[in-house]
């Protein structure tokens, strides 16, 4: 009974031990942080690190949806390093003790110095310092990287920089994937059939701000006779002087297009039972603007 009893009791401690819900292996203990802007907004993009007294990285990982983190480590002393895009990174010192859970509560995050924004006026994207490449699945294995080759675009900077617009027009035969013979499919019926449809264009008058060097980008995308509204994740990386001295403004950004929103099924390949291509496909620019004129 008195046996019972004590079992009993380590039970209920049990539950009600922050630990209760973790499985933590002998000698260990966790170690937890939540993640704030200066406005108390969770920063999902932040990472962390910790590493041992020699500098070792232990475990390392991004984020939760609400900002946060929990991790498993050893007992023993650690530092911790937080860091995001936009802003100052964060370091501490803790000590992590057996079977116990150390939260280091709110951590925030003071905003970086950010990078000067582009003057006012009309700005040319520079063909040869831009990319607008895409990643999709084929037949559900390996993925086909391929790029656009030929595009031109402007981009309106007005202040605030909030109300600026872009426009950008892609040419849809300049497909490129490396394969002669894929390329002339793509550009088929089958697929993006350039001779009905011969551009991509992308206009926007929605630039959003999300903090740091963070921009969301959103606007009509038309592809394939159909307009969709799609949203760049943009990271904006500033200004630098080109080889003749002129300005450049630089940003990268990404996108994920769902293939049916534009009616691009390829009806052919699939009643076939042959899956070309996944269903989304991931869009990355690597984009460098010259003011114009």
């Amino acid at each position: 009974m008195i046996g019972r009893g004590r079992g009993s009791r380590t039970n209920r401690e049990q539950r009600t031990s922050p630990l209760a819900a973790l499985e933590t292996p002998p000698n260990a203990g966790v170690l937890s942080c939540r993640v704030l802007d200066p406005v108390n907004e969770p920063v999902r993009h932040a990472e962390f690190a910790v590493s041992d007294a020699m500098g070792r990285t232990v475990v390392s990982g991004g984020m939760d949806p609400f900002g946060s983190f929990v991790t498993t480590v050893p007992a023993g002393e650690y530092r911790l390093a937080v860091q995001a895009e936009g802003y100052t990174p964060y370091r501490t010192t803790t000590t992590v003790g057996e079977n116990t859970l150390v939260s280091l509560g709110d951590v925030t995050l003071q905003v970086a110095q950010l990078p000067e924004l582009p003057a006012p006026g009309d700005w040319e994207i520079e063909p040869a310092h831009t990319s607008i490449g895409f990643t999709a699945r084929h037949i559900g294995l390996a993925r086909i990287h391929g790029r656009f080759n030929s595009f031109a675009g402007v981009v309106r900077i007005t202040d605030p920089v909030e109300r600026s617009a872009m426009h950008v027009v892609i040419d849809a035969a300049s497909i490129d994937t490396g394969v002669r013979m894929r390329d002339d499919h793509l550009r088929s019926a089958d697929f993006l059939d350039v001779a009905v449809f011969p551009t991509l264009e992308f206009y926007s008058e929605r630039f959003v701000h999300k903090g740091g060097t963070r921009w969301a980008v959103t606007g009509a995308l038309s592809l394939h006779g159909v307009t969709r509204t799609v949203a760049l994740d943009m990271e904006y990386l500033g200004l630098g002087n080109g080889m003749e001295g002129e300005v450049r403004a630089a940003c990268r950004a990404t996108t994920e297009l769902h293939r049916d929103d534009f009616t691009v099924s390829w009806q052919t390949m699939l009643a076939r039972g042959i899956a070309v291509v996944g269903p989304s496909i991931r869009i990355d620019l690597d984009v460098q603007l010259v003011r114009k004129g």
